[in-house]
């Protein structure tokens, strides 16, 4: 099993740009798909990105595409999510995920090991 922690959230103002970092431990996280999710008051946690364990293959959520890159470094055992252009709506805790599948999964029941979260606040 793999644990993540992740770091970077933060209070920002519409149009800034925020990294978020997932630090991996126990297992190396180029053994995994690795994703992005967020979760909203009152909402579902809902997909934001995805790569695959060779960092070669990434999809995106529509609402965030062309704003939001993943990347990994697999040397550091981490994993990135660089989010330009940040709107209000953009506003969640975001988690970190990994699954053992090979598939670009967007669905959060395929993401067996979770990290606890990271607040990001987006003012207008």
């Amino acid at each position: 099993q793999v644990r993540l922690v992740e770091s970077g959230g933060g209070l920002v103002q519409a149009g800034d740009s925020l990294r978020l970092s997932c630090a991996a431990s126990g297992r190396t996280a180029s053994s995994y798909t690795m994703g992005w999710f967020r979760q909203a008051p009152g909402k579902e946690r809902e997909f934001v990105a995805v790569q695959d364990r060779y960092g070669v293959h990434t999809n995106y959520a529509d609402s965030v595409k062309g704003r939001f890159a993943i990347s990994r470094d697999n040397a550091k055992n981490t994993v990135y999510l660089q989010m330009n252009s940040l709107k209000p709506s953009d506003t969640a805790v975001y988690f970190c995920a990994a699954s053992a599948g090979l598939a670009l999964s967007m669905r959060v029941p395929d993401f067996t090991s979770w990290g606890q979260g990271t607040q990001v606040t987006v003012s207008s």
